[in-house]
């Protein structure tokens, strides 16, 4: 049985935009083909979702086009994103012009910088590898990326443009000189990686944050992983929850990140994976006591830190998200 659409939440962007509290990302991993992926979205959509997270870089946009075709476009809520080696002014309307055109759409809900640095990789190269081309965040660079962005709003192309993986230096920067401020900035959160501050920082901005890997993405690329990660749904404050509700602690995790306040995305091709998911948002929720002992159990646990984005052989990840405050070897403009 399909969920009933209209019992699922919704994030009210500022302009008036209503954006579906729960959507299915499409990042495969590196684990699922594009064929996979638009199967998914497929039983996705018979299901109740509305919300796509899609990006040209997952390389499955044209698959998932094909499912979309003829779905009424404005019962749809479609993300895309702009790839790193499309960040010159010249490369970012044919960018999302071919998003467009892949998707089968004349518009897209949203379009976001899907990393802050115009630094790229091959597909399946380990943590170790750095771009030749690779740099720091400029931040003259990134506002000529972003004028570009503002004239696809300007153009009808884009409903709202926002961002991912930005950080609190980068967005205070960006919210002072843009002329059309981020509507969402996508970021990893997760019952073991709430990131607080920054999530507070967007509410009281007024930018919706997206959070991906929702339920720590347990099937995310090998190269992501490191010795020292936990596992959000082995938490035994996630698992006594679980069972007291008779769900799967992924399950918690979801319900968790809609009550707080963000638009989790998360992922599969499994239909009863990605049901129950849907289901949790719309029946059973959790209590006060059981949304506190979840925010109790952060523990700074980032998953996807990012190593290939690095610009030089002897950096720590840590650099890619200025975690003093300070842009790292950047230059505010």
């Amino acid at each position: 049985m399909a969920v009933d659409t209209g019992r699922v939440p919704v994030r009210k962007l500022e302009g008036g935009a209503l954006m579906p509290a729960i959507g299915l990302g499409t990042f495969g991993s590196d684990r699922y083909s594009a064929a996979e992926v638009a199967t998914a979205v497929a039983g996705a959509l018979e299901v109740g979702y509305r919300h796509f997270d899609c990006a040209s870089v997952y390389d499955n946009e044209a698959e998932i086009g094909q499912v979309l075709e003829g779905f009424p476009r404005e019962q749809l809520w479609l993300t895309s994103k702009l790839w790193n080696d499309s960040h010159a002014p010249e490369d970012v309307r044919p960018a999302c012009q071919k998003s467009l055109t892949d998707l089968r759409l004349d518009y897209l809900d949203a379009y976001l910088v899907h990393w802050p640095f115009p630094n790229h990789h091959a597909p399946g190269v380990d943590v170790m590898s750095r771009s030749a081309h690779a740099r720091p965040y400029v931040h003259e660079e990134f506002m000529a990326t972003w004028r570009q962005m503002e004239r696809l709003v300007d153009e009808g192309l884009v409903r709202h443009i926002g961002t991912s993986n930005t950080t609190i230096p980068k967005m205070e920067l960006l919210l002072r000189d843009a002329r059309i401020q981020p509507a969402v900035n996508e970021m990893e959160l997760h019952p073991h990686f709430q990131q607080p501050e920054l999530f507070s920082y967007l509410v009281e901005k007024r930018i919706q944050p997206i959070g991906f890997c929702p339920i720590g993405s347990p099937e995310r690329p090998e190269r992501d992983m490191t010795p020292e990660d936990t596992v959000d749904i082995e938490d035994p404050v996630v698992v006594r929850i679980a069972k007291d509700h008779g769900v799967h602690p992924a399950v918690v995790c979801v319900k968790w990140a809609v009550q707080r306040g963000q638009t989790p995305i998360p992922f599969s091709t499994r239909r009863n994976e990605y049901e129950s998911n849907l289901e949790s948002v719309v029946s059973d929720p959790l209590t006060e006591e059981e949304m506190a002992a979840i925010a109790g159990i952060d523990r700074g646990d980032r998953l996807i830190k990012g190593h290939v984005f690095l610009w030089k052989a002897d950096q720590s990840w840590e650099d890619l998200w200025d975690v003093n405050g300070v842009i790292v070897d950047g230059h505010d403009g």
